[in-house]
């Protein structure tokens, strides 16, 4: 079944919304004039500039160590690691050529290691070598890419790591056949910002394109084998009908179509029952809440917390909306 537009959204954002947005942090502001305004192009690499100087992006780059690390690791589970911060300053979008970019990534290129944070035998591995699970290896191959760091290897070892299905997962060493939504989003993510950086190679395409697949084939939420909806991921009961920001390793529905959207998908009618979704949370003044807000501690606060209307899901719901209304 085809979804129309006009059954659910005007064809375009409320003013108030947008202005809503504009009056944010640069990092919110450069993505909304990019995406969701005609903002000639000077004007919006001008304001992606001061990600590196003000708000949300310098106080990141603040946090770094003289070591080069932040949070005194490569990885940990209190979401404010190394890893997690680099993966926060490219959804920031953050430009990486700025001098305060180069500088962070050096120091992370040229010091930081897998030392206490990975497996042992991952312990003299420099940072962009990554580790072992795909589910970590993607997130530090998309950073990796995206700051122009060679990222070779891991992308290698992620393509060879693909399963029959088309997608990943960290558990496939211990005998698992089938693929995680949550490995896959992440190490789609890294393939595509390999692409965008390199210009990719023959192998990396296909590993994407059959990744891409793998979501459109389940419809972003579905089981293939029965087409039930996946009520909630079975390995820490996440959600995925319900929208984080930042997401780190998990999937739902509106990063899945973000991503699609990001990869210049042409959307079809299996992403419209992911769609119908997405517009179905929009509150009544055309904002989109923080929903589930996962444990750890943030490094720099970016929402005003769960429940409330947030900037990061409305840029995003926005985006895929107009993605897809663009299709008629």
């Amino acid at each position: 079944m085809t979804t129309h537009p006009s059954k659910w959204q005007d064809p375009e954002p409320i003013s108030s919304v947008i202005q809503w947005l504009l009056d944010s942090d640069p990092a919110i502001r450069w993505q909304v004039m990019r995406d969701l305004t005609n903002t000639p192009a000077h004007e919006v690499a001008a304001e992606r500039a001061r990600v590196a100087t003000e708000g949300w992006g310098a106080r990141l780059l603040a946090l770094q160590e003289a070591d080069g690390r932040w949070g005194g690791a490569a990885w940990n589970h209190g979401w404010n690691s190394t890893m997690h911060v680099l993966w926060l300053l490219c959804h920031l979008g953050i430009d990486p050529a700025s001098a305060e970019a180069r500088r962070a990534v050096g120091l992370v290129r040229d010091h930081v290691t897998w030392q206490g944070s990975g497996p042992p035998e991952c312990d003299d591995n420099r940072f962009f070598e990554g580790e072992v699970e795909p589910c970590i290896n993607g997130q530090v191959a998309m950073a990796g890419a995206y700051f122009g760091q060679d990222v070779h290897g891991i992308v290698d070892r992620l393509c060879n790591e693909q399963l029959s299905d088309g997608g990943w997962n960290c558990e496939a060493p211990n005998g698992s056949a089938r693929s995680s939504f949550n490995t896959t989003i992440c190490v789609l993510e890294a393939l595509l910002e390999y692409e965008r950086t390199t210009g990719g190679r023959p192998e990396v395409t296909e590993a994407c394109l059959r990744g891409q697949d793998f979501l459109l084939e389940r419809r972003l939420l579905r089981r293939r084998s029965t087409g039930e909806v996946i009520e909630q991921d079975r390995t820490d009961g996440t959600v995925w009908t319900r929208f984080a920001f930042p997401t780190w390793w998990h999937y739902d529905v509106l990063r899945g179509l973000d991503f699609l959207r990001s990869a210049g998908v042409t959307p079809d009618e299996r992403v419209a029952e992911a769609i119908e979704l997405v517009a179905s949370k929009r509150d009544n003044e055309g904002r989109w809440p923080l929903e589930p807000r996962y444990s750890g501690v943030m490094p720099v606060e970016l929402d005003e917390g769960e429940g409330q209307p947030s900037r990061w899901n409305t840029l995003r719901a926005l985006r895929v909306l107009d993605w897809y209304l663009k299709r008629y």
